[in-house]
């Protein structure tokens, strides 16, 4: 179900909505121009199935079965907000403000231009040509150094997919959607409802397993593993039920390099131990360097 956005020319704060860029299901994205004229990206939390607009076209309410769901989201909104207005990095998408206003909340971001990672995998591979291996080292060793700084933060973004990563026009990638984002040392954090079934790591999806880097690893590795396949690898949950995921240096041996491969195989090892236990291992094996058999702990050591 699609909500009505915000008017053209409507003045949320000192920005000027210009158009509509997208809308998912729980938010939309619009164009908007700050008082300075530059270009923002204005993301609304909007939940479809959970609210509606108001009559003035312009408020949001929540549903009366939906209210405390509605709420739940606002805050977890807002607190992405918070998270991303603490990272300043060129990988990393960039929120300039946050705000409540209308009923709902709002991110001020940096406008990139530029198409999703999956966007550009599904092109290629529509005709008939593979993803080039050295762009999606160039894309994913500059990723990685924003999610090097994520964690560094003690932050676990929770939901990397192709559809997450921009690929700005200069070739340089931006993490986007910090949604399911949390703090990965609190132990009294609960699981969050925002996964993506394919990229969500087995320990977002009942395996009795600890949250970690090593999560956000395992999404890497699926995200990898989707530009190859242009479709999204088996879930993990079924995975763990019975495993056909087939391995990727089986599956691409002859069109990739055996580093390459090795390193997606690696990530999406179903027991967390298995898998690379640091982002910095992985720039390391996608910067052409040999692969360390053991890995600085996240808890222990701070990249």
């Amino acid at each position: 179900m699609s909500h009505p956005p915000l008017p053209e020319g409507f003045l949320l704060e000192d920005c000027r909505i210009e158009r509509q860029l997208s809308q998912g299901g729980f938010s939309v994205v619009y164009l908007a121009h700050d008082a300075a004229g530059k270009a923002v990206a204005i993301k609304e939390y909007l939940p479809a199935g959970m609210a509606h607009r108001g009559a003035d076209g312009v408020g949001v309410e929540p549903d009366a079965e939906h209210r405390a769901a509605f709420s739940n989201g606002l805050k977890c909104f807002f607190d992405e907000g918070r998270i991303l207005a603490g990272i300043e990095h060129p990988n990393v998408v960039r929120v300039k403000n946050f705000f409540r206003a209308n009923g709902t909340a709002y991110l001020v971001m940096r406008y990139e231009e530029g198409e999703t990672l999956k966007e550009h995998a599904r092109r290629l591979l529509e005709r008939g040509e593979a993803v080039p291996e050295d762009f999606l080292r160039h894309v994913f060793v500059r990723l990685l150094d924003g999610l090097r700084e994520v964690h560094a933060h003690k932050l676990l973004h929770l939901d990397i997919k192709p559809a997450n990563i921009y690929v700005r026009r200069d070739g340089h990638p931006v993490l986007l959607d910090f949604g399911a984002a949390r703090q990965g040392l609190d132990p009294g954090a609960g699981l969050n409802a925002v996964l993506t079934p394919g990229f969500a790591a087995p320990e977002q999806q009942g395996a009795n397993e600890p949250l970690g880097p090593w999560t956000d690893i395992y999404s890497v590795g699926a995200s990898l593993y989707d530009c190859l396949a242009g479709a999204t690898p088996q879930p993990a949950d079924r995975r763990l039920a019975h495993d056909e995921l087939e391995p990727a240096q089986k599956r691409w041996g002859k069109r990739y390099s055996l580093q390459l491969l090795e390193l997606i195989d690696w990530c999406l090892m179903l027991p967390t131990a298995q898998r690379p236990q640091s982002v910095f291992a992985l720039q390391k094996v996608l910067s052409g360097e040999q692969l360390d058999l053991v890995d600085p702990s996240w808890f222990d050591k701070k990249e």
